[in-house]
């Protein structure tokens, strides 16, 4: 009887884990203190089938605060990784070298601190509404959207990273949630970021031509 009884157990702990919101799954490796360090791996594991959404959300959430040169193009080589899963309905899997990267877990517990009330607090207004939005096969289409942002977001183009990465926010909470509303709202602030990047990349190709030209005479 007793090996009957631990699929169960997983199974109600793999529930238990279902029910969390990403805030409180985040709370709990910040608060475990059976590790020394938390992983990208271990935010993978424990956020299982919403591992995508998650992950997108934590790569791309440090994008939308000013960050130092180069940040962008670190973080956006996952994001691409991810959206590319995403878009193909693929399992969520990142390189060694990525989901092997850790910090120490009183440090994660620090910045768990900050964060969390701000993501909690956009949860409140999160809950399973318009769900045709934010499952396939429209999040394949959603997927299609990321990896464009992720790409812009990997490019050294300046003021090129906190739409695209709010965007990007913006949808993986949806998906987290399996709330439409947030995924269209995430998908129109990715095509005006789109629209801001190619402003800002066509006045910088404008002004390279007039300095060459003035250059030249």
């Amino acid at each position: 009887m007793a090996s009957e009884e631990h699929p169960h157990v997983a199974d109600d702990h793999n529930c238990e884990q279902s029910a969390l919101r990403f805030s409180e799954i985040l709370a709990n490796l910040a608060g475990d203190e059976t590790r020394d360090r938390v992983s990208v791996a271990d935010i993978l594991a424990s956020m299982k089938d919403r591992a995508i959404g998650a992950l997108i959300l934590v790569f791309a959430l440090p994008n939308c605060l000013p960050v130092p040169p180069g940040t962008s193009a670190i973080l956006g080589v996952p994001l691409i990784f991810l959206t590319v899963q995403l878009m193909f309905g693929w399992k969520p899997w990142l390189p060694q070298l990525i989901s092997a990267r850790s910090m120490a877990r009183t440090d994660f517990g620090t910045m768990m601190s900050k964060a969390n009330p701000w993501i909690a607090k956009a949860e409140r207004m999160l809950k399973p509404r318009l769900t045709m939005f934010a499952a396939p096969p429209a999040e394949r289409l959603l997927g299609a959207l990321c990896l464009v942002l992720a790409l812009v977001l990997a490019l050294p183009i300046p003021l090129g990273n906190m739409l695209p990465a709010l965007a990007l926010c913006v949808i993986a909470f949806g998906i987290l949630e399996k709330d439409g509303i947030w995924t269209i709202a995430g998908a129109a602030i990715g095509v005006v970021s789109l629209g801001v990047v190619a402003g800002v990349v066509y006045a910088m190709i404008k002004s390279a031509i007039y300095l060459l030209l003035t250059f030249f005479q």
